[in-house]
């Protein structure tokens, strides 16, 4: 089944209606009936070609053509009907051979460069090196082992121990040029094969180790030198590892421009195979053209389809050709490329076999100290529970039932004093702006009724001077009394024994009671207006904390499961690299490493650069309709954009107008600006 990509280029390619269709079922009857059941074969053979081809089912097509083309050449009947529709079995088989050598470069190209990337990864790192050198030393020690089996049976010798001592090893792999490698180095790492430069030699050139430059007559100096010899030994093979990773990185990034640009090339030629179609006797020039590319043969520009001087001839031959190029010959030359020169990732078992190695140790001490600590485990586990029910319940549940109970009701009581204290003590109705509710009304109980009686005992007032003197009080002024306790501190003793210096000290204390009662009942107000604010404050902190916790577990289970908003971080930021790539192929115009291009001020665009270009779109094709939300706007223009990249007929000034589109469009939705900052910082 041709991906997607190859779908969206054939699609204008594809008939808008079978030429079969166009007769009636009548007819379509009666014709077979007199032509010997060909009409049937022909139209078996047509619908067959709808499931997914392969060289077999091209195959019998083909041979099922032939046989009816014989039949119909001994008989010297020609049938319209029947000319149409194998006319359609040939476009179609040459339409499905087209797209079916989109994919196999697409894929070829697309594998290069995950190897290459995988490679690259591991070149970067020296944690990386070395753990792949542990992974791969099992390997590395049975190709030697085998090669020096090898050696001392060509050699005639016995198989003993002592024929794997460092000196057995210098008789049977002697090194006659000293500034080549040795047979047995190349064995161990065997993209020394390829160097013309010794061990030492290759190691300190190509080494990415930046000595430390100090004076000679330094102590630290001195302590290197004496050091050196060891940690040569050591970063000796992790140097050698890196110039392997570095080199198998190389020759696939060479195969990645191979298949991408017979990619591109083969891409643009979707105009002439609709040519092809419309004129078939340019059918041969054009099947010429994709075999030579499938054989390893690009041109090194775009050019028009040749015009075949000769008349025109069968290409059911070609047709055959075309489907063992495109199945066979292509696929086995890319699959024996990277087998050749162990260009892929090592297997499975090799990478994860110290982690099977020493996962049984682990998971035998991991379950006897647990089983030690059982009891103290299942206390923990007791605390954590009652803990986390604590939690829920006196953080979470409970201050939101009071938010809700605020919110429905409110509360009548009092934050710090209640206004029947204040009532009481001041006996008279109690302000709105100081009481709770609904004002207190009472009588003189204490300050009223203790100056009133002072004012009565020593001022001897009236009725109205009492009266006049109630309603001051309930003022808060209280003249008389502090004239009275004026007069008495003249003579403090006597007014304290015989005066009434005790009683107006009590009455100021009793005010003084009064007004803070007061202050309290101005603060309990301000605090019952913000009642609801403070519950929500109460309850924000667990809140955060439940986010925080919820959103740590969510990304230790969607981290690297293409789980999220559009993918996840890691896919989008898979398609910034993408679009980044694009533009900077679309900007410089690589050069093919067989072939110059026109440079970049021309507005054409090379095979190498548009194959590079279709490798990078694709990523884009497949975030877009794996993760984009389906029959979303979003979704809809994205993809529209990339089939303008996935074009032919768009030139390279257009095309960079579309990456502008795509970055102001589409950038801010998927974030591709928080994206970059991220992955830059992570590096």
């Amino acid at each position: 089944m041709p991906s997607a990509f190859a779908q969206h280029l054939i699609k204008p390619l594809v008939l808008s209606r079978r030429p079969q269709d166009a007769f009636s079922v009548s007819q379509t009857l009666s014709s077979a009936h007199l032509d010997g059941g060909t009409k049937e074969k022909l139209q078996y053979s047509l619908s067959a070609l709808n499931q997914p081809l392969s060289h077999s089912l091209v195959v019998d097509t083909i041979r099922s053509l032939a046989e009816i083309q014989h039949k119909d050449f001994l008989s010297s009947v020609a049938d319209t009907e029947n000319s149409l529709l194998r006319d359609a079995i040939i476009t179609k088989l040459l339409v499905g051979l087209y797209a079916e050598g989109i994919d196999s470069y697409l894929s070829q190209a697309t594998e290069a460069e995950t190897e290459a990337e995988w490679w690259a990864d591991i070149e970067r790192s020296r944690w990386n090196l070395a753990l792949y050198l542990l992974q791969t030393t099992p390997s590395r020690l049975f190709n030697l082992i085998r090669v020096v089996i090898q050696t001392l049976r060509v050699q005639d010798l016995p198989l003993t121990l002592s024929a794997f001592t460092p000196a057995s090893f210098r008789n049977l792999f002697p090194s006659t040029d000293p500034r080549r490698s040795s047979a047995l180095q190349q064995v161990l790492f065997p993209h020394l094969r390829h160097q013309s430069l010794s061990v030492t030699s290759s190691a300190i050139l190509y080494s990415s180790f930046t000595p430390t430059l100090t004076s000679p007559g330094n102590v630290f100096a001195i302590f290197w030198r004496f050091l050196e010899p060891l940690f040569s030994l050591t970063r000796l093979p992790i140097e050698l590892t890196r110039q392997e990773c570095a080199f198998k990185r190389k020759e696939l990034e060479k195969i990645r421009d191979q298949r991408a640009e017979a990619l591109g090339y083969v891409a643009h030629m979707r105009n002439d195979l609709a040519l092809t179609i419309q004129e078939p006797w340019h059918i041969h020039a054009f099947t010429r053209v994709l075999i030579d590319i499938a054989e390893g043969v690009t041109p090194s520009s775009f050019s028009p389809l040749e015009r075949d001087s000769k008349p025109y001839q069968e290409p059911l031959g070609k047709l055959l050709a075309l489907s063992t190029a495109v199945f066979t010959t292509q696929k086995l030359t890319h699959r024996c490329l990277l087998e050749s020169e162990e260009l892929r990732r090592p297997s499975r078992l090799t990478l994860i076999w110290p982690q099977l190695l020493l996962l049984p140790p682990l998971c035998i001490y991991t379950l006897r100290s647990a089983y030690s600590s059982r009891a103290s485990l299942a206390e923990l586990a007791f605390d954590a529970k009652a803990t986390a029910e604590n939690f829920v319940k006196g953080w979470l549940l409970d201050p939101l039932k009071d938010v809700i109970k605020t919110v429905r009701a409110g509360s009548q009581d009092g934050v710090i004093v209640q206004k029947e204290g204040i009532a009481a003590d001041l006996a008279v109705s109690i302000p709105d702006y100081i009481s709770f509710g609904p004002s207190a009304n009472g009588q003189v109980k204490s300050l009223e009724r203790m100056t009133l009686s002072l004012a009565k005992d020593q001022l001897n007032y009236d009725a109205e001077q009492l009266a006049n003197l109630s309603n001051k009080v309930k003022l808060g002024d209280l003249t008389p009394v502090l004239q009275i306790y004026e007069e008495d501190i003249r003579s403090p003793l006597k007014s304290a024994v015989a005066g009434t210096l005790l009683r107006s000290v009590f009455i100021q204390v009793q005010k003084a009671k009064v007004d803070i009662d007061q202050t309290l009942a101005g603060i309990d107000k301000l605090l019952k207006s913000q009642e609801l604010t403070f519950a929500f404050v109460g309850v924000a902190p667990a809140f955060g904390i439940v986010y925080l916790f919820g959103g740590t577990l969510m990304a230790l289970w969607s981290g690297g499961r293409g789980i999220g908003k559009y993918g996840g971080k890691r896919n989008r930021y898979g398609v910034w690299s993408a679009m980044r790539r694009t533009e900077r192929l679309l900007i410089s115009q690589p050069k093919s490493r067989h072939h110059k291009t026109n440079g970049t001020g021309s507005s054409s665009i090379s095979p190498l650069t548009s194959g590079l270009l279709l490798l990078s779109v694709a990523r884009l094709r497949t975030f877009a309709e794996k993760h984009l939300p389906q029959r979303s706007r979003l979704r809809e223009g994205f993809l529209e954009d990339v089939g303008d990249l996935e074009n032919p007929d768009l030139g390279r000034i257009d095309k960079m107008k579309v990456i502008d589109r795509m970055w102001r469009c589409w950038g801010d939705v998927l974030g591709w600006g928080r994206i970059a900052v991220e992955g830059t910082s992570r590096r």
